[in-house]
């Protein structure tokens, strides 16, 4: 007699397991009764009906992300493609519109970025879409806000992920892009060598005053010198012009004992007489007389123009 129930038991265990479903955290579940929407179970240990309650779809309640991509034309016709992120979530209030309102939301949250960005981008120049990627993004989730909040869903945040020109575009920037820098580049050489060109010329501007200092220094103290020592031969009785040709003949000995110690000078032709030194005296004495009497005459002869 107890296998003629058995059948019966199996079969109640069943329907009561078939009454009891479980609905994960952030998800909402839809019961349907005999076809015609019922109620809407939230999160936990549910109960329904066996054979007139049925679950008719589950609804994740978490923030999702929908990846759209783009291809549109730029204000200066230049073919771009951009991938837009739409995060959205279903609203728990609303889940009832966003089961039975749409059918297929991914479609419908891509169509509108299409539009938007369609709208958007051929409005701008390429540089321009770089730099105003955000100006997009707020647009197309502005227009997706207001389209898709009467289905349940909320649009958390839109992001222009990445913007992605025709290869030869990208190349031709990279080129200008190249070409900019390398004009800075030699920009910034020429400045450098302008300056060591400045430099250089201010350090041998130096060297020459210096030079010229010096040997204004040496012929100053030579002349002192020459001064003494005519002083020097004055005192013990001899005249400034012997004196004079002293020096003269001195000095031409000595340059011609210098220039034989020098064993790697170069050859060099002088006279070596003893009277060559009062020669030259002689030369440069006439030729200070000359300079002197030429001098008195310019002189005279601008006077006499005066009167």
């Amino acid at each position: 007699m107890s296998f003629f129930y058995l059948p019966f038991i199996i079969l109640g265990l069943v329907i009561l397991f078939a009454s009891f479903f479980i609905v994960k955290q952030q998800t909402a579940a839809i019961i349907e009764r005999f076809g015609k929407f019922h109620s809407i179970r939230q999160s936990g240990l549910q109960l329904k009906i066996p054979l007139i309650d049925k679950v008719a779809g589950r609804l994740s309640l978490k923030i999702q992300q929908l990846d759209v991509i783009v291809e549109t034309k730029t204000l200066d016709d230049v073919f771009v493609r951009l991938k837009v992120s739409v995060q959205y979530r279903v609203l728990s209030q609303k889940v009832y519109d966003a089961f039975y309102k749409l059918d297929y939301p991914h479609d419908q949250i891509t169509s509108y970025v299409f539009d938007v960005v369609r709208a958007e981008v051929p409005k701008m120049k390429l540089d321009d879409v770089f730099v105003k990627k955000d100006d997009i993004a707020l647009a197309v989730k502005a227009e997706l806000n207001d389209a898709m909040l009467d289905y349940g869903f909320d649009i958390i945040k839109t992001l222009v992920t990445d913007i992605d020109p025709d290869p030869q575009v990208k190349a031709a920037m990279n080129r200008i892009n190249a070409s900019e820098r390398e004009k800075i580049a030699a920009q910034f050489e020429g400045d450098a060598q302008r300056i060591l060109i400045v430099e250089k010329a201010k350090a041998e501007a130096e060297s020459k005053r210096l030079q010229g200092q010096g040997i204004a220094d040496q012929r100053r103290e030579i002349a002192r010198g020459l001064e003494e020592s005519v002083e020097v031969l004055n005192r013990v009785g001899i005249n400034s012009q012997e004196a004079s040709a002293l020096i003269v003949v001195t000095q031409h000995y000595d340059t011609l004992q210098s220039l034989g110690e020098e064993t790697n000078s170069n050859l060099i032709l002088l006279p070596n007489a003893p009277q060559a030194g009062s020669n030259m005296l002689n030369d440069m004495v006439a030729s200070f007389t000359a300079s002197n009497q030429i001098g008195e005459a310019m002189k005279n002869a601008k006077k006499k123009k005066e009167e």
